[in-house]
């Protein structure tokens, strides 16, 4: 199902479809503030399982994470962290980053790293945000380029070129993963660039994948 959804002012009916969609264990595709991505309710253990399934990879060592519709999630999900450090996320969110962070007992066990982290992300989006609001509770976050271009015989992704439109034109996405998804979520056409990925989990937060997102931290 290719569901459209105003950018500004998503329709409260259709963002209860896409809810009641996730509540019973399905998978969506859906925009964020960089790229569309795969999505799914962080405590439907099948559901997650099935994303792992169509990206090919390992929920071990997938690296999961998920979005939150603002810091209040923080206390529910994360283990204590300073108040240095929520400043710092106070600063960026909601934004195209996403936060590596301890996990509290409450992130369902198939989501954490071996590390017992956790990736959090507060998108600047409307859209993804509703969802989250409406659903009450957080809501997976996979990138969809990840899909497109991982070599189904091999654990890693790889280049290929591939047309652009086929991860940021929604009518291109559902024509390719209507037989994989339960609805596509059209809110116009998506980026092209990830979001920035910083671990906070060391003594002072270090880049590991540089995004979207500017990152302009001044040394003490």
């Amino acid at each position: 199902m290719l569901l459209h959804l105003h950018p500004d002012n998503p329709q409260p009916r259709n963002i209860k479809t896409i809810v009641e969609c996730l509540l019973d264990g399905g998978v969506i595709i859906y925009p964020t503030d960089t790229i569309y991505g795969l999505g799914c309710d962080i405590f439907q253990h099948k559901a997650v399982e099935r994303i792992c399934q169509i990206k090919q990879v390992n929920p071990a060592k997938a690296r999961l994470s998920f979005i939150c519709y603002d810091l209040s999630d923080l206390s529910n999900y994360t283990k204590s962290i300073s108040t240095p450090l929520y400043r710092l996320l106070k600063t960026y969110l909601p934004g195209p980053y996403t936060f590596i962070l301890p996990a509290s007992k409450q992130v369902p066990r198939i989501l954490k790293s071996k590390k017992d982290t956790i990736g959090l992300r507060v998108p600047d989006n409307v859209i993804a945000r509703s969802l989250i609001k409406e659903l009450g509770h957080p809501i997976l976050s996979s990138s969809l380029p990840g899909v497109l271009t991982r070599d189904p015989g091999s654990s890693a992704e790889v280049p290929q070129a591939l047309p652009v439109e086929e991860y940021t034109d929604p009518e291109m996405i559902h024509d390719k993963f209507e037989h994989v998804v339960d609805i596509v979520v059209d809110g116009g056409i998506g980026g092209i660039i990830p979001s920035t990925v910083v671990d906070c989990t060391g003594d002072a937060p270090e880049v590991i994948r540089k995004g979207l997102g500017e990152w302009e931290v001044e040394a003490d």
